[in-house]
């Protein structure tokens, strides 16, 4: 097999750990069935992550930096503060609809972060970096539409992102989709009126 440099070989090895384990689960990735998966030699898989973890560590990053570009991209720039928000949940649930497999991934991921302590500080990032661009987003929403906010934006954010891995867990575990947007539209409703607007339900766009 021709050489290719380490800088084209990591993304690829890294995308097929992520084919692989949301296919076969975390258990099953182990670096030998990664090899195998990209066609190359465990030892290019060592040699460009060091450990099994590292390889990990990297599919993190990667599964939660393709989440954020994703709602960044949808993050509207000329809405009212509830319809951003609105906007923003329903893009994050197309998400969980589209791609489960990838969220079910990163929640095996995250578990199996918590008891393997070289991956702490990248499950610390994890949520430091949904938890930061939510915040940025909300605090975005708020000063464009002169809304201000009853509580910080990060416990605004922090409870936004809390709320929605309890319905990804939902939908993932007992998937129902008439009780999934009623139950979105009223978290959404819950997040505005925690931001300080009124309390009434907010209509999230059922895609």
């Amino acid at each position: 097999m021709a050489h290719v440099p380490a800088a084209e070989r990591r993304p690829q090895l890294i995308r097929a750990a992520i084919d692989y384990m949301a296919r076969e689960g975390v258990a099953a990735g182990s670096t030998r069935a990664i090899a195998a998966e990209l066609g190359v030699a465990q030892a290019t898989v060592h040699y460009t992550f060091g450990t099994k973890e590292g390889l990990y560590r990297a599919v993190m990053e990667q599964l939660t930096q393709d989440l954020i570009t994703q709602v960044e991209e949808a993050a509207p720039t000329d809405a009212g503060f509830e319809e951003t928000l609105s906007t923003l949940a329903a893009a994050l649930w197309r998400t969980v609809r589209e791609q489960p497999a990838s969220h079910q991934l990163l929640t095996e991921l995250t578990m199996f972060a918590l008891r393997t302590p070289a991956l702490s500080e990248t499950l610390e990032s994890h949520f430091r970096g949904a938890t930061d661009v939510t915040a940025r987003l909300i605090t975005e929403a708020a000063e464009r539409n002169g809304q201000p906010l009853a509580q910080p934006a990060e416990t605004i954010a922090r409870f936004f992102l809390a709320g929605f891995d309890g319905l990804t867990t939902q939908r993932l575990s007992h998937p129902d989709e008439d009780a999934e947007h009623t139950c979105l539209q009223a978290f959404v409703s819950a997040v505005v009126a925690m931001a300080g607007g009124r309390l009434e339900l907010v209509s999230v766009p059922a895609n």
